[in-house]
């Protein structure tokens, strides 16, 4: 799904709310979760999950095309891990991968 398209079932959702608003209330929403990771501060959505900036450190990395070696400086990356909630509707809403069927030995 899309930001348009969350938008778009949103206002769908919500006859009450005109377009413009419900644009609005997501654009704040994602704006205040990109500034408070850009604060180092960690974003929980309870029965959903949390996002995080997680740091990674500076390394030396390879110039794939000539193999010579690159310093790549430290930064942060934007981390989400799911909460229990969305986990298990998830893995309930999924097909479930089959059991592995025990190996048996055939013998000739």
């Amino acid at each position: 799904m899309t930001k348009s398209e969350l938008i778009a079932y949103l206002a769908a959702e919500n006859p009450h709310l005109r377009q413009p608003d419900v644009e609005l209330i997501v654009a704040t929403i994602f704006d205040e979760i990109t500034a408070a990771l850009a604060r180092g501060d960690r974003v929980e959505l309870r029965g959903f999950g949390a996002f995080s900036a997680k740091r990674r450190d500076p390394r030396t990395g390879r110039n794939p095309r000539t193999g010579a070696a690159v310093p790549v400086a430290g930064k942060a990356v934007p981390y989400f891990k799911p909460g229990k909630e969305l986990r298990e509707r998830v893995n309930g809403g999924a097909l479930q991968a089959p059991a592995r069927a025990a190996r048996t030995k055939v013998e000739a």
